[in-house]
C-alpha cells in the first residue's frame, strides 16, 4: 500500500510534466505548479509512510525544507558565538596554536562524525535518532541495553548542552557589560558584579525566553533561523573587519598565531594541555547529530539532514577560522587573559582592539543576539529528543511527557521538563564558579557518547544496513567511522579533565559528578521499570525496508 500510494503520486507529477509539451504557455505554468506540489506531497506521504513503517504516527508538521534544516544546523552550532564563550579553554590550554590548530583538528574529526551519522539517518529518519538507530542495528542480544544507554546519552547530552548555551550567554552578557569599567580602590573595574545570584536571574530569564520563543512561535522559527544566517555573517565581517583594521594595540605577526605554543598557566604537560583545550572546539561541534531530532518536521529526512549535517560542518569550518584568525592576531598578553576572573576573554580582547567600550559594546551585540537564536533552537532540538525517547516509555511519567500539544504543534510537556533540568541544574553556580565547565563537559560528554553508539554498532554489524541508505559512502565510511569511535574513547575521559591544576574545589571541573548523577538515575529506572517493561521502539522492519526503497524511488521520479 505504501509503495503504491507513493507511486500514484509521483506518478500523477510526472504525467502533468509529460503533458506540457502539448499545453499553452498559461496552462503550462498552472500545470508545472501543481506537479510540483504534487511531488512535494509525495515526498511528504513517502517520509510518513517510512516513519509508519518505524512504528510511529506522524504527529508534526513537515515544514523545513533542505536550506532551512542546514540553516537550523548552523545556528544550532552558532559558531562565532560558540567559540567566543568557551575561547578561554583553548587560550589557557596553549595560546594561539591550541586555538586555530586545535579548531582545524576537531572540525576535521566531527566531519567524520557527521558524515557517519549521515550515512545511519539515511536509513532510520525519526525523531528518536541515535537512540532508534542504535536499537535497529544492534543485534538482539544487546538492543534493548544499546538502545538505553544511547537514548539516555542523547537526552542528557540535548538537555546539558542546552543549558551550556544558556548559562554561557549568561556569562557572555556579564562580560559585555564590563567592557565599561570604573575606578576601583585598585585600579579599573567593571561597572556589574556579577554576584551568584544576579547571574542565576538572567540565566533564569533566557531560559524562559527561548522557552517561550520555541514553544510559541514554532511555526515562525524556519524563518528566524534563515534572518540568524545572515545576521551571523554581518556580525562575522564587521568584527574581522573592524579589529583588524584598528588594531589599536598592534598586531602579531603570523608566527605568533600559528605557531605560538604556550601551556604554562595550565599546569598540564604540554601534549595533554593541548586536548584539554580542545573542549572549546568540542563544545561548538556538539550539535552535530541533534538536529536529528528534527527528521519528523522536515519534508525528505532521509536526504535533507544527511546532506545538512555534513555541510554544514564544512561551512562552520570556515567560518571559526574566519572568526578565530583575527582575534589571536589582535590578542593581548596571553597570561594577561588567562587570569580574568570572568573566564570570558573575547569581549576584552574586541575592546583591546577597537579601544574603547562603545565600538566594543557595538561589535559584541551581534553574538549576543546569535546566543539567543542558538538557545531557541537548542531547546527546540532538546525538547524533540527528549518527546521521542519518552514515546518509547523509557523516561519516568513518558506518558506525559510523550504528550504533542496540538495547537502549538511541539511536545510541550517535553520541553517543560527540558527546562525545569536546566533550572535546577543552575543552581550549581551558586556552589561553584566553574559550574559552566560543568555543563558544556557533560554535553559534550553525553552527546559524543551518543553519537559514538550507533557507529559502533553499525561498523561492528559489518555496515550491512547503511548500504540501504542514500547517502552511503563506501570505505570512505569505514574510515569515518573509525576515526568517531577513536574521538569518542577519548574525549569521554578528556573533558571530565579541569581546565587548569592544581584543583580547588571552587574550580574544580564538576562534569563527571553531573554525568555521574544523570547515569546513576538513567541505570536506577532500568532496574526498577526498564528491565521488566522496556521493548524499545516499535519494529517493522521488513515493512520499514519496503517503505525506504518506496521513499527513494519516489524522490528519484
Amino acid at each position: 500500500m505504501a509503495d503504491a500510494r507513493a507511486y500514484g503520486i509521483q506518478s500523477d507529477a510526472y504525467a502533468a510534466e509529460i503533458d506540457l509539451t502539448h499545453r499553452g504557455p498559461a496552462k503550462e505554468r498552472k500545470l508545472s505548479l501543481a506537479a510540483r506540489r504534487a511531488g512535494e506531497d509525495g515526498a511528504n506521504n513517502s517520509a510518513d509512510d517510512l516513519l509508519a513503517a518505524m512504528g510511529y504516527k506522524s504527529e508534526l508538521v513537515r515544514s523545513r525544507s533542505t536550506l532551512q534544516v542546514a540553516f537550523m544546523s548552523f545556528v544550532l552550532a552558532s559558531i562565532p558565538y560558540g567559540l567566543a564563550t568557551t575561547f578561554y579553554y583553548p587560550l589557557v590550554g596553549g595560546g594561539p596554536a591550541n586555538i586555530i590548530w586545535g579548531w582545524l583538528a576537531v572540525s576535521l574529526i566531527i566531519l567524520c562524525v557527521a558524515a557517519s551519522l549521515g550515512e545511519i539517518t539515511s536509513v532510520f529518519p525519526t525523531a528518536g535518532g541515535v537512540y532508534y538507530q542504535t536499537f535497529m542495528l544492534a543485534p538482539p542480544s544487546y538492543r534493548l541495553i544499546a538502545s538505553w544507554i544511547c537514548g539516555w546519552a542523547f537526552v542528557v547530552g540535548n538537555i546539558t548542552i542546552t543549558l551550556a548555551v544558556n548559562f554561557g550567554t549568561t556569562l557572555f552578557l556579564a562580560s559585555c557589560i564590563n567592557v565599561f569599567e570604573v575606578e576601583g580602590p585598585e585600579g579599573p573595574v567593571g561597572i556589574f558584579a556579577a554576584k551568584p545570584w544576579q547571574i542565576y536571574l538572567i540565566f533564569f530569564a533566557l531560559t524562559l525566553l527561548t522557552n517561550a520563543v520555541s514553544s510559541l512561535g514554532n511555526r515562525w522559527l524556519p524563518i528566524l533561523d534563515t534572518f540568524a544566517i545572515f545576521w551571523t555573517f554581518a556580525g562575522l565581517i564587521a568584527i574581522v573587519v573592524s579589529v583588524l583594521a584598528v588594531a589599536k594595540n598592534g598586531r602579531h605577526n603570523a608566527s605568533y598565531v600559528f605557531g605560538e605554543f604556550d601551556p604554562s598557566n595550565s599546569g598540564w604537560p604540554a601534549g595533554w594541555s593541548f586536548c584539554v583545550g580542545l573542549l572549546h572546539a568540542a563544545y561548538a561541534t556538539s550539535s552535530t547529530g541533534m538536529i536529528v531530532s528534527m527528521c519528523e518536521e522536515v519534508e525528505q529526512p532521509a536526504t535533507q539532514v544527511p546532506k545538512a549535517m555534513v555541510g554544514t560542518i564544512i561551512l562552520n569550518t570556515f567560518a571559526g577560522l574566519v572568526f578565530l584568525i583575527p582575534l589571536v592576531f589582535v590578542m593581548p598578553p596571553q597570561a594577561e587573559l588567562a587570569a580574568l576572573a570572568s573566564a570570558q576573554p573575547i569581549p576584552p580582547i574586541i575592546k583591546s582592539a577597537i579601544g574603547s567600550s562603545g565600538g566594543a559594546i557595538g561589535l559584541l551585540f551581534p553574538l549576543l543576539v546569535l546566543a539567543i537564536f542558538c538557545g531557541i533552537g537548542c531547546t527546540t532540538a532538546a525538547s524533540r529528543a527528549t518527546w521521542a525517547f519518552a514515546r518509547d516509555g523509557a523516561i519516568p511519567g513518558a506518558k506525559w511527557w510523550a504528550k504533542v500539544n496540538p495547537k502549538l504543534d511541539v511536545p510541550l510537556n517535553a520541553m517543560m521538563l527540558s527546562m525545569a533540568v536546566q533550572l535546577v541544574l543552575g543552581l550549581l553556580y551558586f556552589g561553584s564558579s566553574a559550574a559552566f565547565n560543568a555543563f558544556s563537559g557533560v554535553g559534550v560528554i553525553c552527546l559524543t557518547l551518543s553519537y559514538g553508539v550507533p557507529i559502533a554498532v553499525s561498523l561492528i554489524g559489518g555496515r550491512k544496513h547503511v548500504k540501504e541508505g542514500g547517502f552511503y559512502l563506501g570505505a570512505l565510511g569505514t574510515f569515518c567511522n573509525v576515526v568517531s569511535i577513536c574521538w569518542t574513547a577519548l574525549a569521554i575521559p578528556l573533558f571530565c579533565m579541569p581546565t587548569a591544576i592544581p584543583v580547588t574545589a571552587q574550580f574544580m571541573n564538576y562534569a563527571s559528578v553531573v554525568f555521574f548523577a544523570f547515569f546513576v538515575v538513567a541505570t536506577a529506572w532500568y532496574f526498577v521499570w526498564g528491565k521488566k517493561n522496556y521493548r524499545g521502539p516499535p519494529t517493522h522492519e521488513d515493512a520499514i525496508l519496503e517503505a525506504r526503497r518506496a521513499s527513494v524511488v519516489s524522490q528519484k521520479i
